[in-house]
């Protein structure tokens, strides 16, 4: 039962970065790193970074 909950969890951030990482330039398929524990977070910081960047333009 346990790994159904993470399948639920991970579809539900995956659909969501799919469609905001192309604003970032980051390639779509990274959505794919939802699947590990940390990918999220990491992504979350990436596109952070990325912010960064297009603010200081």
């Amino acid at each position: 039962m346990g790994g159904f909950w993470w399948l639920v969890l991970s579809a539900l951030t995956i659909i969501p970065m799919i469609k905001l990482l192309p604003f970032f330039g980051i390639n779509k398929y990274w959505a794919a790193a939802c699947l590990i524990p940390f990918g999220t977070i990491a992504l979350l910081w990436w596109m952070g970074m990325k912010l960064q960047e297009l603010e200081k333009r």
